[in-house]
C-alpha cells in the first residue's frame, strides 16, 4: 500500500509502517501508518483516522499526547494514489477501512505491545471511527474514542452501542450534524451507554493558530486550543488513575 509522506519524514518526526493484512484477509485490508513516539516509556496509544486527502493532524495534537506519555499513530484511510477514480463506495468501502483499522489495532496491541488505544477523528472521519468501535465492540479494539465537530447528519440512521467510553466535542450552537441546529437531531444520535458530548463556547479549535483553516486571530485560535486541550485532558483524566491522571489535568 502506498503512503503519501510529505509530512511523514524523519525531519518531522513520523516513521512510516505498512502493516499487512492478517492471513486469510484480502490484499487491500493491510494498514499505512505514520507514527511519532513519546520520549516517555508506555503503553499507550492514540490512534487518528486520517480520512480527507488535504488536511492532516495538527501538530499540536500530536505534541499534547506525545508529552503525556502516548504514542501517537496516524492511520491512512485515504483511496490510495492511482486509485482514486475507481474507489470503492458504499458498504464496499466501509468494509475495506473497517479491514484497515482492524490491521491498525492489531498491529498495537500485538506487535507494539499497547495496552491503551485512544482512537480519535474528525469532521467525516468521526463516522467511520464511531461505526468502527460499534462494529467492533465485542472485541474492545478501542479503550476510548474522542470524536472533533462529528459530521453525522443523516448518516446515522440507526443508533450505534460503542462499548468504550465516547467523548464528543463540537463547536456550541452546532448540532450532530456539524452545521445543522441543536435539537431534535442531537436527541436522535445514539452512540452508547458511555458518551459525554461537550459543546464549546469559544469554538471547536479544530487547527492550531496560524494552520491553514483555522480562521482566527492568533489570540482567539490560542484560548480556543486552551479549551480544547482542557476538555479533552479533563475527559481523559477521569478515566485514568495515578501518575496518568495526573500527566493529563
Amino acid at each position: 500500500m502506498g503512503l503519501i509522506t510529505e509530512r511523514g519524514s524523519a525531519a518531522d518526526g513520523y516513521a512510516s509502517v505498512t502493516v499487512p493484512p492478517a492471513p486469510g484477509e484480502a490484499a487491500g485490508s493491510g494498514a499505512a501508518m505514520l507514527h511519532r513516539r513519546s520520549a516517555l516509556p508506555s503503553r499507550r496509544s492514540v490512534l487518528y483516522l486520517r480520512c480527507q486527502p488535504d488536511t492532516f493532524v495538527p501538530e499540536d495534537l500530536v505534541s499534547w499526547y506525545t508529552e503525556r506519555g502516548f504514542h501517537f499513530w496516524v492511520a491512512d484511510l485515504r483511496p490510495q494514489d492511482g486509485q482514486r477514480a475507481r474507489a470503492p463506495r458504499g458498504r464496499r468501502a466501509r468494509a475495506e477501512r473497517f479491514a484497515r483499522l482492524d490491521a491498525a489495532s492489531r498491529h498495537l496491541r500485538e506487535a507494539e505491545g499497547m495496552d491503551m488505544i485512544v482512537v480519535t477523528a474528525d469532521a467525516a472521519g468521526a463516522v467511520t471511527a464511531a461505526e468502527w468501535c460499534d462494529a467492533r465492540r465485542d472485541a474492545a479494539c478501542a479503550d476510548a474514542l474522542i470524536l472533533s465537530g462529528p459530521a453525522f447528519g443523516r448518516r446515522l440512521r440507526r443508533g450505534l452501542d460503542i462499548a468504550c467510553p465516547v467523548l464528543v466535542l463540537s463547536p456550541a450552537g452546532e448540532g450532530a450534524g456539524g452545521r445543522a441546529p441543536r435539537g431534535k437531531q442531537d436527541a436522535a444520535i445514539q452512540l452508547g451507554p458511555h458518551v459525554t458530548w461537550l459543546r464549546l463556547q469559544s469554538g471547536l479549535g479544530g487547527h492550531a493558530p496560524g494552520e491553514p483553516g483555522s480562521g482566527e486571530a492568533p489570540q482567539a485560535a490560542d484560548a480556543d486550543r486552551r479549551q480544547f486541550f482542557d476538555e479533552m485532558g479533563r475527559w481523559l483524566g477521569a478515566y485514568m488513575y495515578g501518575d496518568v491522571r495526573d500527566q493529563l489535568l
